[in-house]
């Protein structure tokens, strides 16, 4: 593979270590119950700031999460925030996972990602043909 295409499957953070290395600044130390191993387990990559250090997202569901406290177990908070999501219901990190189980969590959240990527477009083409459009729209007997 490339480095363009690790670099983008890299982005998705279907590989825990990739989850592991996305936490720049977290606020919690590794022998907390939400340490960055834990959270990196459970799903989360770090979509924090500098000034919003606590958050973090599923690379399945997409779920966003602030707010954590040191005490947080983040398969429960998973569970409890996101009950619909496939990861958290298989319930079992990476590492025992069999290679259909790791392939269908892949496949969703490549699945997922490209749905959210196209809302995005799509949102974003319209807000910025927006007036274009009315213009059209107006000219038209």
């Amino acid at each position: 593979m490339n480095d363009k295409k690790l670099e983008a499957f890299s982005k998705l953070h279907v590989l825990e270590v990739s989850r592991v290395e996305s936490f720049e600044d977290w606020p919690f130390p590794a022998s907390s119950a939400c340490s960055i191993a834990k959270m990196a387990e459970a799903g989360f990559y770090w979509t924090g700031t500098k000034r919003e250090n606590d958050t973090a997202t599923c690379f399945v569901c997409g779920k966003t999460l602030d707010g954590w406290e040191s005490e947080d177990d983040p398969w429960k908070e998973h569970l409890k925030h996101a009950p619909q999501c496939e990861f958290v219901k298989m319930g079992c990190p990476e590492k025992d996972m069999t290679v259909d189980q790791f392939l269908r969590i892949f496949g969703t959240a490549v699945k997922n990602n490209i749905e959210k990527n196209t809302k995005d477009f799509k949102t974003k083409f319209i807000k910025e043909n927006e007036t274009k459009v009315n213009e059209f729209i107006c000219k038209q007997p």
